[in-house]
């Protein structure tokens, strides 16, 4: 079933933000802060203040305009449009749930807490439909295994590291970055699913056939 992942990620983020919503969170959320705040050092957070700054509006934006105007210059207009629609869909959803929920933002343990609401994550929710789009977009291109896994790994990674340091600086509570996560999955596979990324395999195969073409 090609909107299975999209479905159960749209379930696992209803299952977690009724939890939230009903205080069932708290225990969790406080043991996976101080797991992670235990070990803090001004080494650590430097790097959770870099990755929270590539996952900033400042960064991310830029990031996604250069891909869509790269898409669109090589004649990909149909994913360029397609990843323009994914991360507009995103701040959508960022803003609609922030007001939704409202959900007020944890005691921060370095720096100053946004006026913004907690819940999702802004940062996890943009990472995620930003590197999730940019992984399933190149792996449709993609010719080689190893170059689909390094987009992949590259990916998730940047994922990861995002949502950690804003659980690291204290200004987010681990629900709130793994409902981002969840969100923003269903999102960006709903759309894979429903084919907006797919035609790049035309493209492709396209392009396959007139390099078959010019060597005959």
């Amino acid at each position: 079933m090609r909107y299975a992942p999209a479905i159960t990620c749209l379930l696992l983020f209803l299952l977690v933000a009724a939890a939230m919503a009903a205080g069932t969170t708290a225990g969790f959320d406080a043991a996976v802060r101080f797991a992670i705040h235990q070990f803090a050092s001004p080494a650590l957070t430097t790097l959770a203040q870099f990755f929270s700054l590539i996952g900033s509006n400042e960064y991310w934006v830029p990031i996604a305009a250069t891909a869509i105007i790269g898409f669109w210059a090589a004649g990909w207009r149909k994913q360029a449009l397609a990843f323009a629609g994914t991360m507009a869909g995103a701040a959508l959803l960022e803003n609609g749930l922030k007001f939704a929920f409202h959900r007020a933002r944890p005691e921060v343990f370095f720096g100053v807490a946004p006026a913004t609401y907690s819940f999702p994550s802004g940062h996890a929710l943009f990472a995620a439909c930003l590197y999730g789009a940019l992984a399933i977009i190149i792996s449709a291109v993609a010719r080689h295994r190893m170059v689909r896994l390094v987009a992949w790994t590259a990916a998730l990674l940047l994922m990861l590291c995002i949502g950690w340091s804003r659980i690291y600086l204290g200004v987010h509570y681990p629900s709130d970055v793994l409902a981002s996560y969840l969100a923003g999955g269903a999102w960006v596979w709903a759309l894979h699913a429903s084919g907006a990324f797919v035609p790049l395999h035309e493209t492709n195969s396209r392009t396959r056939r007139r390099n078959v073409a010019v060597k005959r």
